[in-house]
This record gives structure tokens, C-alpha cells and sequence, in this order.
């Protein structure tokens, strides 16, 4: 059985930035005729340089955002059949990848930062940086937009969310100044809600950052499960790989890196490849900022 690549048109020139390409090529030691499963496309920078590397193998690729499948399928279209792009998420990994007779696999890859595409199309309300919709979604058919979070959250869910989700410990102040500014119709777009979150707490900055962009962390990774996803990746990882399968991850928050670095203590399942988590290079890091936070961890499956 064969999954077709999707073939889809995205609304925006879809661009990203691929990290840690070359550490996350060196982890991985496929043998001719085995396939690596990227679960994590996005500008399909790792599959291509998957492919480059080692020329006897496949890629499965997957990716719940369509516009990523689309230029990727471009991006990666000199490699013919060697590549499969498919639109999906990582709970549906495993189904999809037993359908079509694939398993077991010789690698898993998952990516789990945010594109450059993602950040910079305003139209997604990834970002305060430019004005759009309170979306956030990572697939634009998924039912449940930021905004519809907000509106259906009490103020103390909302405030627990924050917390939870965003590591920010003032977040009873900006879940009550989100609600009045939601009740009062004054909440229509990303920056109505970085204001919102000005109004709770002030315009300065805290350790360098903005001060909406624990918040909008927060309700990112809620619209789109991001958390209880990866868990489901984790979970399905060892059924995934044939024994000695790597399976590296990249992870750009505590919340991520914490779950991984839990998953890969299992012994009984996992030989880790990475005691402590390598990081950019300096090279890597002064030519691409969003580098800074990432952390790569690689087990082998016993």
C-alpha cells in the first residue's frame, strides 16, 4: 500500500531555517533500503539532508501543516520515490506508517520548533509582531482557534493555562485583563491581545523577552495539543524503530526537552545516545538566533 504525497498550495512563500541539520544527520546510521521517518517536515530542510546522506534510503515525511507539504513537495522533488510527504500528526504516525507497510524504520526525527513560515505569515497569529487573527492553529482545518480557546476558558482556567503551559507566574493578572478586554469586544487580533497583556503587566521586557510571548506560548501549545502529541510520538517511538533505530529529537522548551529526557530514561527500551542534550554551535547560533534554545537528544531503541 502506498501513501500518496498531498499535494497542496499554500497561501504564503513557505521559507524555514532547518536546525541543527548536520548533528541531527550524524545520529542516525540507516542501511540501504531502510526507511527514517522525519515526523516534523516543515521546510523539509532534515529529510533533504536525510537523503543527501545516505542515497540507498527512503524518507516518510510528515506534516500536519499543508502549506509545509506543499513547498517541501517542491523542495524535495528531485528525490522522486526516495521521499513520501504525507499530512498528518504524531498520534497518527504509527497508523499511517502500518498501512502502508512500512515498519519497522531505521530512524524517527521530529523538529519540534515552530517554522519561520509559521512565525512570520501574520494570517496564522503565530506572532504579536505583525496583526492577524488569534488563530495559532498548525492545521488551518483543525476546529479550535486561540481565540475560540479564550472565549470558552473560565478566567481561572485561563489563568492555570498561562501558568502550566508558559511558565509565566503572572498569570492571574493577564488572564483577568485578557477577559475584560474580551468581554468588551476589544479582543479581535494578535496585537489586541499582546495589549491586553501590556495592560496586566507593563511593556518591559523580563530576561530578554517580550513580555506577551510566554502567553502566547502558552495558548499556542494548547490550540494545537502540542504536549499531549509528543507524548503520543514518545509512546509510539519503540514501536516504530526495529531494534537499533535512532530516534532523535529537537526540542525548543522545558516542557518538550523534559518530556524527551523522561522518555529516553527507560532503560528497558532505550540506550541513550546523548547523556546531555547537545546544542547549535556558536556558528550555528550567531546565524540563526532561533537556534539558541534548541536541544537535540538521541536514543537507540534495545
Amino acid at each position: 500500500m502506498t501513501m500518496p504525497a498531498m499535494v497542496l498550495e499554500p497561501s504564503v512563500p513557505y521559507s524555514h531555517v532547518t536546525v541543527m541539520r548536520s548533528e541531527v544527520v550524524r545520529s542516525l546510521d540507516p542501511s540501504p533500503g531502510e526507511t527514517v521517518v522525519d515526523c516534523t517536515l516543515g521546510g523539509g530542510g532534515h529529510t533533504e539532508a536525510i537523503l543527501d546522506a545516505f542515497p540507498g534510503i527512503r524518507v516518510v515525511a510528515f506534516d500536519r501543516d499543508p502549506a509545509a507539504v506543499a513547498a517541501a513537495g517542491r523542495r524535495l522533488a528531485r528525490f522522486g520515490d526516495r521521499v513520501v510527504l504525507v499530512r498528518s500528526t504524531f498520534s497518527d504516525v504509527v497508523a499511517r506508517l502500518a498501512d502502508a507497510a512500512y515498519l519497522p524504520v531505521a530512524g524517527l526525527v521530529a523538529d519540534l520548533g515552530l517554522s519561520s513560515a509559521q512565525i512570520e505569515d501574520p494570517s496564522r497569529g503565530m506572532s504579536f509582531r505583525a496583526e492577524g487573527p488569534i488563530d495559532m492553529r498548525m492545521d488551518p482545518d483543525a476546529d479550535l482557534t486561540a481565540l475560540d480557546l479564550i472565549d470558552r476558558l473560565a478566567q481561572d482556567e485561563l489563568a492555570d493555562l498561562i501558568y502550566q503551559l508558559g511558565d509565566e507566574k503572572r498569570s492571574r493578572r493577564i488572564s483577568s485583563c485578557i477577559r475584560q478586554a474580551h468581554l468588551a469586544g476589544e479582543l479581535r487580533t494578535t496585537l489586541d491581545l499582546r495589549r491586553a497583556i501590556v495592560r496586566a503587566v507593563g511593556p518591559r521586557r523580563v530576561g530578554g523577552i517580550d513580555p506577551a510571548t510566554r502567553t502566547f506560548q502558552a495558548l499556542r501549545i494548547a490550540v494545537n495539543s502540542e504536549l499531549r502529541e509528543l507524548e503520543a510520538l514518545l509512546a509510539a517511538a519503540p514501536q516504530v524503530l526495529r531494534p537499533g533505530g535512532v530516534a532523535v529529537i529537537v526540542s525548543f522548551h522545558s516542557l518538550e526537552d523534559r518530556l524527551v529526557k523522561r522518555a529516553f530514561l527507560h532503560r528497558e527500551v532505550w540506550q541513550r545516545l546523548t547523556r546531555k542534550p547537545l546544542l547549535a554551535t556558536a556558528a550555528e547560533q550567531a546565524e540563526n538566533p532561533r537556534s539558541r534554545s534548541a536541544k537535540l537528544r538521541a536514543a537507540s531503541r534495545l
